[in-house]
């Protein structure tokens, strides 16, 4: 499908009252699954491989890999076997290795229906922050990706951790602006240090409202920090009127494979041989 047709299909279904799900995919069969779920689109980060290894999703943000190219590798993994569903890249805008309207035309001739910023400077504070922003490698080179993006007709979703990072990204073109929260928290691996709930309604709701100033047809779907579980969305859906989905990344593999393979291993521990009667 192209943009345009993607993004009528996810206005048709707001409309409905029904929400837009997004879910993270590190590997082929993640996303899989995700689809046979009914997830609408999927987006693989360089941070899906990493919290499939074992390790937090925050070693997205560190320099363990080339998160574009890691992006493109696990390109050729999920992309063949998901039918339907769009696939976006995580794509580093800020990467300074890399001439931009190449990179994204190189991934939209792989499959990929869209992008989204990650890893990104907006989860980055104070002094590193202040640093990357002064040498050329700051929240300004994202926006510029997803204006290009914008321009080259693929479906842009952006990370944006304060009103004037959403206010930005809306005015660059984004379609689907995902309010961060910071790192997942629940799990073996996941954040212990995290805002509540209540005040992730908070800043959702702030830019939120930014966002619609700008451009009332955005999407808006929160994501991360406590926001770990179902009942963690059906909260801030009761309390921000409008608000169009979620996005999970953690919350769509980490979380549900720890559960499920922890419990069906227990089941074959648990097990008795029967004793040898001769």
């Amino acid at each position: 499908m192209t943009r345009s047709d993607i993004l009528a299909t996810y206005a048709a279904k707001v409309a409905t009252g029904a929400p837009i799900i997004g879910a993270g995919a590190g590997i082929g069969l993640s996303a899989r699954c995700a689809e046979s779920a009914g997830a609408d689109f999927l987006v693989i980060y360089n941070s899906g491989r990493y919290r499939m290894a074992g390790r937090g999703s925050t070693a997205g943000l560190m320099p363990y890999g080339d998160a574009n190219a890691i992006v493109v590798d696990m390109g050729r993994e999920v992309l063949p076997v998901v039918e339907t569903t769009p696939v976006l890249a995580g794509v580093c805008g800020s990467d300074p290795f890399r001439l931009m309207p190449v990179f994204l035309r190189e991934l939209k001739n792989m499959g990929f229906a869209g992008v989204q910023n990650y890893p990104t400077v907006c989860l980055f504070e104070g002094m590193v922050r202040a640093n990357l922003e002064e040498t050329g490698m700051g929240f300004d080179r994202e926006v510029a990706m997803i204006h290009e993006a914008h321009r080259q007709d693929l479906v842009t979703a952006t990370y944006v951790a304060t009103r004037a990072e959403a206010e930005e990204m809306t005015k660059a073109g984004a379609d689907i602006l995902v309010p961060h929260m910071g790192l997942t928290t629940s799990g073996s691996i996941g954040a212990q240090t995290a805002i509540s709930l209540d005040e992730s309604v908070e800043r959702v709701r702030e830019m939120q409202a930014a966002i619609r100033q700008i451009n009332p047809e955005s999407l808006v779907l929160c994501h991360g920090g406590p926001i770990a579980g179902p009942d963690d969305v059906a909260y801030l859906f009761e309390r921000v009127p409008g608000l169009a989905g979620f996005l999970g990344a953690s919350s769509m593999e980490r979380l549900p494979t720890e559960v499920a393979m922890t419990t069906h291993i227990e089941r074959f521990t648990q097990l008795r041989p029967s004793p040898n009667l001769s």
